[in-house]
């Protein structure tokens, strides 16, 4: 699985992925930062990898339909302090590896992870 991780979250979420074997590159990586949300989601359908991200825009379907996508999850956090985030992905991790992902939305919140077709 390859992913993308937004400029809205902390790169030590792209090394925490990679730890666990995937493939990972950020925003920052690409000199994507500033880029609109269109242009981000162009270039992850162009990768094949699924988006990572604080950003809840991405979380309408209308603008941004799942079956168009490698995957997305974006994250709903009341909390969005670096350590906060990434203990969330830390619990998300071994999701990634028993859950399906492709063609899919994953709003994760604190407690709870919502999938949407």
């Amino acid at each position: 699985m390859e992913f993308k991780v937004d400029e809205n979250l902390p790169v030590e979420v792209a090394a925490l992925l990679r730890q666990v074997g995937y493939d990972v590159v950020t925003v920052f990586d690409q000199n994507l930062e500033g880029s609109s949300d269109p242009e981000i989601a162009s270039v992850c359908q162009e990768e094949g990898r699924a988006l990572i991200t604080l950003d809840i825009d991405f979380a309408d379907i209308r603008a941004y339909p799942p079956a168009q996508f490698s995957g997305l999850i974006v994250l709903r956090l009341h909390r969005q302090d670096k350590p906060h985030v990434l203990e969330v992905i830390e619990r998300l991790i071994p999701l990634l590896s028993r859950e399906p992902l492709e063609c899919l939305l994953w709003i994760v919140e604190e407690t709870r992870l919502r999938i949407r077709g």
